[in-house]
C-alpha cells in the first residue's frame, strides 16, 4: 500500500467512526474538526452560519467539522449547480440545495460510504421540511470526481481538501468540473509555518484537520497551477483560537504535543480561499 493509500484508509476510518457516531478518532466526541451537539451549532454560528437555517437542518447533519462558511463566499444564485466536496452529512449541500431553488442542484461527493448513507438518510427528512427534490450523493474520491467536465457553476469544499494526499490533483479536478466562468469557494485548513514533524506523524492530527494542511503560499499555487484565476485568500486565525476551547480529545491532544511555550494558532489558520474558471473565449 502505498502512502498515499495508507493516508485515505485513516482519513476514511476516523470518519466512517463519526458518521456511525461511534467516537471520534481518538476519542468519545463524535467529531474530529470540532465540538459535537450543542459545541456545533455554536461554532457554526461563530463562523457565518445563520442560526435560523441552522435550525432546519435534518438532525445530526451538522457534525461540527467546519472550518469556514464556503456557502457565503459562494453567493449562491438560484437554479445553478452546486458541487460539494467532502460532503459529509450533507451539512452544506442542505444549505446550498435551500438557496437553489427547485431549478437548481446541490450535489455531494464524499469517499466515506458510511457518510454517504448518513447523508442519504439525512436527504429524506430535507425534502419532507423544503418539499425540494435538488439534492444528491455520491461515492466517490475528490481526487477523481464523479462528475463530467464544465458541469458545475461552483465547487464548495468545508475544511476537507487539507485532508487529501494529492491536494495538486483536487484543484485541477475542481477546474475541470467548474463551467467556463464558474467559482470555486473553499474554506480550509492552511499552515503558517511548518509543523514540528512529530505532529505531522500523528495519525489524531490528520484525521483531524492539522497535519494534513500545507502552507498559505502553497495552496494559492496549487490553485493557480490547476488553471484558477481572480484568486483570493483571506486568513481566519480567530477560528483556530477557538479550537484551545473545545472538550475534544483529539484537540486536547495535540495541544500537549506542541513545542513547549507556543499555541496552535502561531502555526495554523483558517483560509478563505476563492477562484474562478477563465471564461471560454
Amino acid at each position: 500500500m502505498s502512502n498515499e493509500e495508507r493516508i485515505r484508509e485513516r482519513v476514511r476510518t476516523g470518519y466512517a467512526s463519526i458518521a456511525r457516531g461511534d467516537g471520534s478518532c481518538c476519542g468519545p466526541a463524535q467529531t474530529c474538526c470540532g465540538g459535537g451537539g450543542g459545541e456545533a451549532a455554536q461554532l457554526a454560528q461563530a463562523i457565518g452560519y445563520d442560526a435560523e437555517e441552522l435550525a432546519e437542518l435534518p438532525e445530526g447533519a451538522n457534525m461540527g467539522l467546519s472550518c469556514g462558511n464556503p456557502i457565503a463566499l459562494a453567493t449562491l444564485k438560484p437554479g445553478e449547480t452546486v458541487v460539494d466536496l467532502g460532503s459529509g452529512g450533507g451539512f452544506d449541500v442542505f444549505m446550498a440545495g435551500r438557496k437553489l431553488g427547485p431549478e437548481g442542484r446541490a450535489i455531494g461527493v464524499d469517499m466515506t460510504a458510511e457518510m454517504v448513507a448518513k447523508a442519504r438518510r439525512n436527504a429524506e427528512e430535507y425534502r419532507a421540511r423544503t418539499g425540494l427534490d435538488n439534492i444528491e450523493f455520491r461515492l466517490g474520491e475528490i481526487e477523481h470526481l464523479p462528475l463530467a467536465d464544465n458541469s458545475a457553476d461552483v465547487v464548495i469544499s468545508n475544511c476537507v481538501i487539507n485532508l487529501s494526499p494529492d491536494k495538486g490533483q483536487v484543484w485541477r479536478e475542481i477546474a475541470r468540473v467548474l463551467k467556463p466562468g464558474g467559482r470555486a469557494a473553499v474554506s480550509d485548513l492552511a499552515l503558517l509555518k511548518p509543523l514540528p514533524q512529530e505532529m505531522r506523524e500523528m495519525v489524531e492530527a490528520l484525521v483531524g484537520c492539522i497535519a494534513g494542511a500545507v502552507l498559505v503560499k502553497e495552496t494559492e499555487r496549487m490553485a493557480k497551477e490547476a488553471g484558477l484565476v481572480e484568486i483570493e485568500l483571506v486568513e481566519k486565525r480567530g477560528y483556530v483560537e477557538k479550537m484551545t476551547d473545545w472538550n475534544d480529545p483529539l484537540y486536547r491532544k495535540i495541544i500537549e504535543n506542541l513545542p513547549a511555550g507556543t499555541r496552535m494558532n502561531e502555526f495554523v489558520t483558517s483560509l478563505y480561499v476563492t477562484g474562478k474558471k477563465p471564461s471560454a473565449q
